[in-house]
């Protein structure tokens, strides 16, 4: 099997957990409620330690390396300016979908950085792909309840288009790959608008959506998430 067929089967494995955090995220609630509360809490913060690990670990020191100091702060700034904007028209419009914008803003740039990684033989593909699969099932989860106590979708059909959205995996890998592998500046600037629109999401949207009074678990979640990413750089690069 060549590295194109590795790449796609990559990101199909990767994004399939958007679909599974969903199903999971439909099942009856918890009893009690406190239950209920503290595990989605703890999820949401778990999400936004991988999405921080990313960040920190993959898009920003991938995204630098072939970048002029001046682009980089041009294409961070902009990510985060983009996003608020984007945060804004959402608020205006009383649709609040701030996990799933997370998940497609860090799902996206990293499918087709891990498709232009593995192009070239980088051992960063492998660690992208891991958390991919990590940050998308929390962040499955976190929008299908999002968009279910903030819609009128029947489930049914909200799972369908979640399925739906394993399909942009393999295609963003295909074009990473494929087409803006001989390209590492404008990959690099990918990462880095991905980087400031996570980085504004995070403690706009998912940090105080995980915060809960006298209840410690969110703030382990954030720890954890951010853990598991550590591990996989250290065992992969």
């Amino acid at each position: 099997m060549d590295n194109l067929w590795i790449s796609l089967l990559l990101a199909v494995l990767a994004g399939i957990t958007i679909p599974i955090g969903a199903h999971v995220a439909s099942i009856e609630r918890i009893k009690p409620q406190w239950l209920e509360d503290e595990l989605r809490h703890a999820i949401i913060a778990f999400g936004g330690g991988v999405l921080l690990a990313a960040v920190s670990l993959v898009l920003v020191p991938e995204g630098i390396r072939d970048l002029s100091p001046l682009w980089v702060v041009l294409a961070f700034a902009l990510g985060g300016l983009v996003v608020f904007a984007l945060d804004l028209l959402l608020a205006r419009l009383g649709s609040p979908s701030s996990q799933l914008m997370a998940m497609l803003l860090d799902f996206v740039p990293e499918a087709i950085a891990m498709g232009a990684a593995l192009a070239t033989g980088k051992p960063a593909g492998l660690l992208l792909a891991l958390l991919i699969a990590l940050q998308n099932f929390p962040e499955g989860f976190n929008a299908f309840r999002e968009a279910q106590a903030h819609g009128t979708t029947p489930p049914r059909k909200l799972l369908a288009g979640f399925w739906g959205l394993v399909l942009l995996g393999p295609l963003c890998a295909y074009i990473g790959f494929s087409i803006l592998a001989g390209n590492p500046q404008l990959i690099g600037a990918i990462m880095l608008f991905a980087s400031g629109g996570i980085v504004y999401l995070t403690f706009q949207d998912i940090a105080p959506q995980s915060v809960l009074d006298r209840h410690w678990a969110p703030a382990l979640g954030a720890v954890a998430g951010f853990l598991v990413g550590l591990i996989g750089s250290l065992l992969i690069l």
